[in-house]
């Protein structure tokens, strides 16, 4: 697979979303916790965040106007009995915010062994046909006279245009 998330031509303006989610990776300083961003079919992605000591209840998932907003906070409690002699496994609280593009959904997300998944989808607009009726160009072929005033010494005499005014025969009389 490449490295392109949306390169089929059926799928315009899916580039927009992989920019939009390339740029919020690049644009977050901190690396705290570390995640994946997987293309599950050709309008699916799913994002995993590596969230090892969190529990269902630590973890908060939002979606705030058009980004995707995870938190995590870790109850305190249980830490401040135990004596570490050596604490490498995080025990912080985080938040990590995806932008995403007009129209993504959040379908769902699950805590597996410590990864948090969550699944976004761009719904697929629902097929509409409309059919447009062609016709034909039925402007009246009928005559009508009309009397054009006259103008600086010039008389018009009556002439005859169609009704669509693409013609005009007109005879001028000097005095």
């Amino acid at each position: 697979m490449s490295g392109r998330l949306f390169t089929s031509p059926m799928f315009l303006g899916f580039d927009h979303l992989e920019q939009i989610l390339e740029r919020a990776a690049k644009s977050t300083s901190d690396g705290y916790p570390p995640y994946n961003i997987e293309q599950i079919n050709s309008s699916s992605l799913r994002i995993t965040l590596a969230v090892a000591g969190f529990m269902m209840e630590d973890l908060q998932i939002t979606q705030e106007d058009n980004q995707l907003v995870i938190r995590g906070r870790q109850c305190e409690d249980n830490t401040q009995e135990r004596v570490f002699l050596y604490r490498g496994i995080a025990a912080r609280q985080f938040q990590r915010a995806f932008v995403l593009a007009e129209g993504i959904e959040v379908e769902s997300a699950w805590l597996d062994n410590g990864l948090l998944h969550i699944d976004i989808t761009r719904p697929q607009p629902e097929m509409k046909v409309r059919r447009i009726e062609i016709t034909q160009n039925t402007v009246s072929r009928k005559k009508t006279n009309t009397k054009v005033p006259a103008y600086k010494g010039h008389l018009a005499e009556p002439h005859h245009t169609e009704r669509s005014g693409l013609e005009r025969n007109i005879q001028t009389i000097e005095k």
